[in-house]
């Protein structure tokens, strides 16, 4: 299937031919295990792509860092999975301002602020900046933003 995360949830289950509604189910249950409600804590989803490199630049990486997640992809070129990178340059957790990087999934920027001092726009590229910075400072990965920022 090509997602780790379903291919875990089918050797749980002993199901490896779900159903459309069953892969679904589960694709929802796992994205809400990894993801804040955005009624209790107001984010801004997965915040970066995950990036592609070059079978070389991987093995590169590889050699400095045995477990980074990655994944062969059918042109040759390989995808790095961007939270793991975010994660391994120590950003899981922390904060700039009222910006922060979720406990639970490095990929995803939330409002530490709440509702009465919510984050401001520059808190977040303030922050995605920094984390841009921290990835290409040790991995020479430019991480691109998932949302369009004008």
């Amino acid at each position: 299937m090509g997602y780790v995360d379903l291919e875990r949830k089918m050797a749980e289950t002993g199901n490896f031919t779900p159903s459309p509604r069953e892969v679904f189910d589960w694709v929802c249950a796992i994205r809400r295990a990894k993801l804040p409600d955005w009624r209790v804590l107001g984010n801004a989803g997965s915040f970066f792509k995950n990036p592609t490199v070059t079978p070389e630049q991987c093995a590169d990486i590889i050699a400095r860092d045995p477990k980074i997640v990655h994944y062969p992809m059918a042109d040759g070129s390989i995808k790095l999975a961007a939270g793991w990178l975010i994660d391994a340059c120590g950003w899981k957790g922390k904060s700039v301002g009222n910006a922060g990087v979720y406990e639970r999934q490095a990929l995803v920027l939330v409002n530490r602020g709440g509702q009465a001092n919510p984050v401001t726009g520059g808190e977040v590229m303030t922050l995605a900046k920094a984390i841009q910075t921290s990835v290409y400072e040790r991995f020479g990965i430019r991480l691109e933003p998932e949302p369009v920022v004008v």
